[in-house]
């Protein structure tokens, strides 16, 4: 399972630069949720599937452990797994958490969309 460096510093190997990343905000919510829970041994796992407007729905949860094949990498402190299939659309990703009217939740920011995604309940976010 390749098991990557802290994507909050600055990455010195290309095979870390423009991986998935959490906010300061996202990460701190994802902690305390993990802490308030009693999830501390598990993983926040980012993947992606099938739906939604944009064609995909964007799924994020914390699951008991890493599986084989999976990018494994550690954002703000927190210990993330992404399938491969899940990392090739994820390249360069930024989750946020956001407040907002219509609800608080994390929303997944790609460089190559046009449009973000997390404002529906299709979309996961």
């Amino acid at each position: 399972m390749p098991v990557l460096g802290d994507t909050s510093a600055a990455a010195s190997s290309p095979t870390a630069r423009g991986l998935l990343q959490l906010t300061e905000r996202a990460a701190e919510v994802a902690s305390r949720v993990q802490r308030e829970e009693g999830l501390e041994d598990q993983v926040l796992r980012a993947a992606i599937a099938g739906g939604g407007c944009s064609g995909f729905r964007f799924d994020l949860y914390f699951d008991d452990e890493a599986r084989p094949g999976d990018v494994r990498l550690t954002s703000r402190g927190v210990t993330l797994a992404i399938d491969m299939m899940s990392a090739v659309y994820l390249d360069g990703a930024t989750i946020d958490y956001v407040q907002g009217l219509h609800g608080a939740g994390f929303r997944f920011e790609l460089p190559s969309a046009s449009s973000t995604c997390g404002g529906c309940a299709a979309s996961g976010g």
